[in-house]
């Protein structure tokens, strides 16, 4: 399986686009780009990731994909993929959540569904922003969701959907941790 950072270095060199470049059109800093690209082990952050999709002219799914399928894709509990685990393109702070994808062949798709398991937080998560919409769903456990000013604690069973765009942040509202359904849309 190709890294994530290695899909954004191929997909920079088909387009011949250097860090600056790619940080210009991402919104990001060159740094934080540098810091991206420098690093295999290191996911970039949901909010930086959607960015860099948008500034390459692909879909966020693009940087999920092992293989492509047409028709429906089924995902077998037992048969799961490992999860894949978001860092802030700031630090290595909200790596609280695990993502498994529950779509990643699906070509052409214009939703990201994830199997979320949320860890106890340090304290040090950071909000995000980008555009596009989510919608949470609580399968187990309690989340605490900061979106704008405003605090809403989630249990489960309980869902909720906003506008991305809007500063935000998920965590779990206790040491128990949470497992939610968590779809991501990110216009094109």
């Amino acid at each position: 399986m190709t890294s994530i950072t290695e899909k954004i270095k191929i997909l920079c060199a088909d387009r011949n686009m250097s860090h600056e470049e790619l940080a210009a059109g991402a919104g990001l800093s060159v740094e934080q780009v540098q810091r991206i690209c420098g690093n295999d082990q290191m996911i970039p952050s949901l909010a930086s990731l959607i960015k860099i999709a948008r500034a390459l002219g692909v879909r966020l799914g693009t940087f999920l994909d092992d293989s492509e399928e047409l028709g429906p894709v089924v995902n077998r509990g037992s048969e799961s993929p490992g999860p894949v685990t978001f860092t802030s393109h700031q630090t290595s702070s909200n790596s609280h959540m695990d993502f498994l994808s529950l779509a990643a062949s699906k070509a052409g798709r214009n939703m990201e569904p994830f199997l979320i398991r949320i860890h106890a937080g340090k304290g040090d998560e950071s909000t995000s922003t980008h555009e596009g919409e989510e919608f949470l769903f609580v399968l187990k456990g309690s989340i605490k969701v900061q979106y704008g000013s405003k605090h809403y604690i989630l249990h489960k069973g309980d869902s909720i959907y906003y506008d991305s765009i809007v500063d935000h942040l998920v965590t779990a509202y206790d040491e128990a941790g949470a497992t939610i359904i968590g779809v991501v849309y990110s216009p094109a």
